[in-house]
């Protein structure tokens, strides 16, 4: 009788505390372990983002650099390669510009003959690389400068000029009357809060 009424009298206050505390610990554990699972899925989407504008970044400013011209006889001085040499807080911050030919945008009247520039430039207290494009030749509206990579730390230029690798270059000067042999692009981003650097070289290929 004893023992039947044993079974019958249900839980205890101790052991409904000790199963409440242990239900606590497993959703705090499933709770974070799915808020985990979230943080890393937007870590890859970010990085996977940062990625492909890295790459088309590139990918453009080789090709724009292999289309470049440059033209001695221009006394309008249209024709020009500039790399300036600037730093932020110590990290690369060179600007480009250059005259390239580019195929004409449907829609638009153009020649196929632009200037772009590229810089940084601060925003909302991050980096980022701008790009800004006008027609040298049929002159219309400037078109606006536009943020090319929106996710960067470091953006560096350097030329070489057959025996060294120089990071300012002015084909308005006598000392780089010319294009230079190659250019290499570096760009900087930070990627699991480490800092990655990706480079391309590309090769002015238009005759002077």
């Amino acid at each position: 009788m004893s023992a039947t009424s044993s079974r019958n009298r249900g839980f205890t206050l101790l052991e409904v505390l000790i199963a409440i505390v242990l239900l606590g610990l497993l959703a705090g554990a499933l709770y974070a372990s799915y808020f985990t699972v979230l943080r890393a899925r937007d870590s890859a989407t970010e990085s996977m983002e940062t990625r492909r504008e890295l790459g088309a970044t590139l990918d453009l400013l080789r090709r724009e650099i292999s289309s470049a011209k440059f033209d001695r006889t221009d006394t309008q001085k249209r024709w020009r390669f500039v790399v300036e040499d600037r730093d932020n807080f110590g990290k690369p911050a060179s600007t480009l510009e250059l005259t390239s030919f580019a195929p004409p945008a449907a829609g638009r009247k153009e020649s196929g003959v632009i200037n772009v520039q590229y810089r940084l430039l601060e925003q909302n207290k991050h980096w980022i690389l701008t790009r800004r494009e006008q027609d040298v030749l049929l002159k219309p509206d400037t078109v606006p400068v536009y943020p090319q990579m929106e996710t960067i730390s470091a953006f560096l230029v350097e030329c070489y000029d057959g025996s060294k690798w120089v990071r300012s270059w002015d084909t308005a000067t006598s000392l780089n009357n010319s294009l230079p042999r190659q250019v290499r692009i570096t760009i900087q981003v930070e990627e699991a809060g480490k800092p990655v650097e990706f480079s391309v070289y590309a090769t002015p290929r238009v005759t002077q």
